[in-house]
């Protein structure tokens, strides 16, 4: 017999099925509970709600695991590529060696933006925060793609998913071209995906430009870790927002809107704020650290520990490796690089934060790898929108083959019980 769930109320007795996910969660399923009882559930922040099943993403916060499509991080990002994963995580498998380069070669053909674009591109002024360009400039793309109103078919589909793989990092680099007054770089096809990025964002047109492996090789690996953690924020918007049928365009521009809010997406850059103002103050690392066990103090050190993650945050395990290469490569001096790493230091043999497991994470990390890349402040939400692209658009995939309703939260009403109106002299 199936498992249940019974609920008392008003005198009688209801049931509610148990469903089991392959990784043993659990969920009492109440989508009749209001046909059937007349009541609804409250959940401020959906915490305690699973709005849909997935096949895309499994994240453990107790276990410290997170695994896409079945494969841990850890294999990923030391064995794959980032469009491998994209692939993986859109399509549902590893792609072999010829739909890898098909992949691959359409994203590589597509790389250009039409240059109508730049007009709308150079309407903005040059202080415009990159993720309100570029969520502006992806919803734009729906009417370059008029097609992509309509219900397409998968091939058509495909085509969509392509160009946004494909001009997402192309646009990311307008916008901090822009913000230093250099001349944009179009894409060059003979290099890879990460190399090419890199290229557009840092080439200068007065001298020869030489992509570092070591850098590519560790942006591969952020984009990776960033590319999907399953039903946060910015991808339950784009599921959201794809549940009306929006095309892949819209729903992936309010996917942007949602990561540019600070309790989302930005996080590292809260890392380097945080070092800045330590050095401003001296860089005492120990007073900070003493800061932050003062529970008394509004001091919090940033890019320590997870919301999800209960345990060490296993991507902060990979990228921190990247980090050391990225630093030693470039040999960077960088003062808040120094309080970053004695920060680290500290903290990871301090038995105040190893009790409370509060380490290092992923936004730490990556703050420190983009700073040493000078990649400014405003720009490292734009790389997190970039990783995270092949997920939301696996996601808004999922949601429209599933044939799921229109998302349609309910509330309860807590304002003013029906009032007369007055006319204005009455008031």
């Amino acid at each position: 017999m199936a498992e249940t769930a019974k609920l008392s109320l008003d005198g009688k007795d209801y049931e509610f099925p148990i469903i089991e996910g392959t990784e043993n969660e659990k969920a009492i399923d109440i989508s009749k509970l209001r046909a059937q009882t007349g009541h609804i559930t409250i959940d401020p922040g959906f915490k305690n709600t699973g709005s849909t099943t997935s096949d895309i993403t499994y994240l453990d916060g107790e276990q410290g695991l997170l695994r896409y499509r079945g494969y841990s991080i850890e294999d990923l990002a030391d064995k794959a590529d980032f469009l491998g994963v994209a692939y993986l995580l859109i399509y549902g498998e590893l792609p072999n060696e010829k739909q890898y380069d098909d992949f691959v070669g359409k994203i590589t053909r597509h790389t250009m933006v039409n240059e109508d674009m730049r007009k709308i591109f150079d309407g903005f002024p040059v202080n415009a925060h990159p993720m309100g360009v570029m969520s502006s400039l992806v919803s734009a793309m729906s009417g370059f793609y008029p097609e992509s109103y309509s219900k397409n078919d998968m091939e058509e589909i495909d085509l969509h998913i392509i160009r946004l793989m494909a001009k997402f990092p192309t646009i990311a680099t307008w916008c901090y071209k822009k913000s230093q007054g250099h001349p944009i770089n179009y894409p060059k096809n003979n290099l890879d995906y990460t190399s090419n990025f890199l290229q557009m964002m840092f080439a200068l047109p007065v001298e020869d430009y030489k992509v570092d492996p070591i850098v590519s090789r560790a942006l591969n690996k952020l984009l990776i870790l960033h590319a999907d953690h399953e039903q946060n924020c910015s991808t339950s918007t784009v599921r959201l927002v794809g549940s009306s049928q929006a095309n892949l365009y819209s729903s992936i521009s309010a996917g942007i809107s949602a990561l540019w809010g600070p309790l989302h997406g930005g996080a590292n850059q809260a890392v380097i704020e945080m070092l800045e103002a330590i050095k401003e103050d001296g860089g005492g690392v120990e007073k900070y650290l003493a800061k932050a066990k003062d529970k008394d103090d509004p001091f919090r050190l940033m890019g320590f520990g997870h919301r999800v993650y209960k345990n060490f945050d296993p991507r902060a395990r990979i990228i921190k490796k990247s980090a050391d290469e990225v630093l030693a490569a470039l040999g960077v001096d960088d003062p808040v690089l120094d309080i970053a790493r004695g920060l680290e230091e500290a903290a990871l043999n301090d038995e105040y934060f190893i009790s409370r497991k509060l380490y290092p994470n992923v936004d730490f990390y990556s703050g420190i790898i983009y700073r040493a890349l000078g990649i400014p402040v405003n720009m490292f939400t734009v790389m997190f929108a970039i990783g995270r692209l092949p997920g939301w658009i696996a996601q808004w995939l999922e949601l429209r083959e599933s044939g799921q309703a229109i998302g349609r939260p309910r509330q309860i009403y807590t304002g003013e019980t029906a009032r007369e109106f007055k006319e204005i002299g009455d008031r």
